[in-house]
């Protein structure tokens, strides 16, 4: 079976000519679901470790990179990161998460969180747990939520000015380290679920979360009768 890939946005519509023309930008989604009781790397559902988040398109889940968001080129390629580990007194926080990666300016359109199941702890009390959607680990460039204590879809927090700019074309954050002079940047989109602990904890019990994204990878050159001509010509 043959696989392909493509570069850019894909267009679509009915009517490619004149004033009425309806042509628009196809959306993409990513969807990375995680279940904390999962530690084996490469299936489904895997949820990472202490320090360690996941990567949902390695198809199923691997471990996945995070990145100092950077948008300046570097001969020696981006400078790898990684999550905060586990805290191991009797309080503090676990962390687990997805990372994404985007087309630059892209324009995030849709953030889904859901909840299937409430995390828990044994030999400990779980505090108040939130998730935080950023281009780095524990960050809020794009969305929060800072509660979850229910099973469902969440209800993101109010957005701020600064996020809905930071939606509508997300950042340079990542070179491609394959490139070497010819350097190509993605955008990093980082969930991170935090979870505190009041109590002496151990291990995670339970929990699941179901992550999606859904957005446009613009191009300013879409409709000009020069590089993307307005209809197809023999």
């Amino acid at each position: 079976m043959a696989r392909s890939t493509f570069e850019g946005p894909i267009l679509s519509g009915d009517n490619r000519f004149g004033p009425l023309r309806d042509v628009g930008y196809v959306d993409l989604v990513q969807a990375v679901d995680i279940n904390f009781t999962n530690t084996t790397s490469g299936t489904a559902g895997y949820s990472g470790g202490s320090g360690q988040f996941v990567w949902g398109n390695g198809v199923p889940n691997v471990p996945g990179q995070l990145y100092t968001p950077s948008s300046s080129f570097s001969n020696s390629g981006p400078t790898t990161t990684t999550p905060t580990a586990d805290s191991t007194g009797t309080s503090g926080n676990l962390y687990r998460g997805v990372v994404m990666y985007l087309p630059i300016n892209s324009n995030i359109n849709d953030i889904f969180v859901d909840c299937g199941v409430v995390p828990t702890v044994s030999g400990g009390t779980i505090g108040t747990v939130a998730v935080k959607v950023g281009n780095a680990f524990n960050t809020t460039t794009y969305a929060g939520i800072t509660t979850v204590s229910a099973v469902g879809r969440q209800t993101l927090d109010t957005f701020t000015d600064a996020q809905f700019a930071a939606q509508s074309a997300t950042s340079s954050d990542i070179q491609n380290p394959n490139l070497g002079a010819q350097p190509t940047f993605f955008s990093q989109l980082v969930f991170t679920v935090v979870i505190p602990y009041t109590v002496a904890a151990s291990t995670l019990t339970a929990g699941k979360f179901y992550f999606t994204v859904r957005y446009t990878q613009a191009d300013g050159n879409i409709g000009t009768t020069t590089t993307y001509p307005y209809g197809n010509f023999d």
